[in-house]
């Protein structure tokens, strides 16, 4: 039996080899995933503080299997969805970029995927709506279980969105009606977010960006653009084009409305801006990143004290985060600290955020060679909110790592917080 590919035709054993199903040695499954991801040996060599000779070396077999920690790095760099993936070790099955899957779910998951045309459902009025979107965001940002709070409301607030919309009588409600759409479609990212179903991930962003589209709302597209660069930077380097194609488009969309914003566009502006310097952290462009941070804070310094923007948290209090994120991605350990010392200052309301904050210290801290602090700092960041640790691979990977480590106090408390993290057994 043959395929064809590309109007040639090759037997099975001239394709690509699939590294879930095939049992191939360590090199082999990481040049599969890195040239899935679109990633040359100097540029994977380059993200892992390792030359293209040292990537090549493994791939061939000249070098062995590197130690764990460089083994998290490398499953960090490619966004693998389970180490065993690039170990080859059945045994062993830890999700690092992929959460373990809410119980919520499939409920959330069946309320987008509905195609509801002869539905009998009434509409809420639209500030009813607005009112429940608002109520949704709040419990999200106070709620230590987030995911559990808004997937218990996500079902039923996506299925009246989608009814608005179609029942709308103007185009002024329909537009009205788009934007609530947007805005609970951007909310569900934030559930769907490293769950166990990228195509599902994808297609809420896609549905945002277009009911945002459709509203014609400033806030509406600038919140559903930012989630889809987040979307897309977050799928690794070869997809980074991607993430700042979305956000610049954006930006200079919103830029002629900047001098008579209000706060809402404002902040989704400045929160564009910094995420632009986000991914060129990502890319080691050390003088852009920073560039866009400073612009971005001029930004947040033009809104009130106390304001915080409700879906990316954008705010002067958030800016000081902001710079531990840019350091950390930078691999700038000791900026990272010197920021996150600067940054503890400020208290971030939101308590997801909070701990991402704490995940981003942590990182920072083992970046330092602090790794008591780091771990330390990840328990913080389980106390703030613990879905929120549960779901990031960062935190995942330097607990993993501390687990191995040779001071037996330190494995001993890595060990606990990975049993809490659902890492190992109990």
């Amino acid at each position: 039996m043959s395929c064809t590919e590309r109007g040639k035709t090759v037997s099975p054993s001239d394709a690509t080899p699939d590294p879930y199903a095939d049992p191939l040695v360590f090199g082999q499954r990481l040049q599969i995933l890195r040239t899935r991801k679109g990633l040359t040996r100097d540029q994977l060599g380059g993200l892992a503080g390792r030359s293209g000779q040292w990537v090549k070396d493994i791939e061939t077999g000249r070098r062995g299997v590197p130690r764990l920690e460089m083994i998290l790095r490398l499953a960090e760099i490619l966004r693998v969805r389970d180490l065993s993936d690039l170990t080859g070790d059945q045994s062993v099955h830890v999700d690092l970029f992929v959460g373990p899957g809410h119980p919520r779910l499939a409920e959330v998951k069946a309320a987008i995927d509905a195609f509801p045309l002869t539905t009998q459902r009434q509409a809420p009025p639209i500030a009813h709506l607005r009112a429940r979107l608002a109520r949704a965001w709040q419990a999200r940002h106070s709620a230590p279980n987030h995911r559990e709070v808004i997937g218990e409301l996500l079902p039923d607030l996506i299925r009246d969105a989608q009814a608005g919309v179609r029942q709308a009588d103007s185009g002024a409600e329909r537009r009205a009606a788009h934007a609530i759409l947007a805005e609970v479609y951007s909310l569900s990212q934030f559930f769907v977010a490293y769950q166990p179903d990228p195509a599902l991930l994808w297609r809420v962003a896609d549905r945002g960006l277009i009911a945002a589209q459709e509203s014609e709302d400033p806030h509406a597209i600038g919140v559903a653009a930012w989630l889809a660069a987040q979307a897309h930077r977050d799928a690794g380097p070869a997809h980074y084009d991607a993430a700042d194609a979305v956000n610049m488009e954006t930006l200079a969309y919103l830029q002629p409305l900047l001098p008579d914003a209000n706060n809402e566009v404002l902040a989704i502006a400045g929160a564009l801006t910094f995420e632009a310097g986000y991914t060129a952290a990502r890319r080691g462009e050390t003088g852009t990143a920073w560039r866009y941070w400073d612009q971005a804070r001029d930004m947040a310094a033009r809104l009130p004290e106390d304001y915080y923007h409700p879906a990316t948290s954008f705010s002067r209090a958030i800016m000081g985060a902001h710079a531990v994120t840019v350091a950390v991605e930078l691999h700038q350990g000791g900026e990272s600290v010197r920021q996150a010392a600067a940054a503890d200052a400020v208290t971030i309301p939101s308590r997801p955020r909070r701990a991402r904050h704490r995940i981003e210290e942590a990182r920072g801290y083992q970046l330092d060679g602090q790794p008591d602090v780091a771990l330390a700092t990840l328990a913080q960041a389980h106390e703030a909110a613990p879905e929120t640790i549960k779901y990031n691979g960062y935190a995942k990977r330097i607990v993993l790592e501390e687990t191995e480590a040779k001071s037996p106090a330190r494995r001993r408390r890595a060990s606990q917080l990975a049993v809490k993290l659902g890492l190992l057994a109990a």
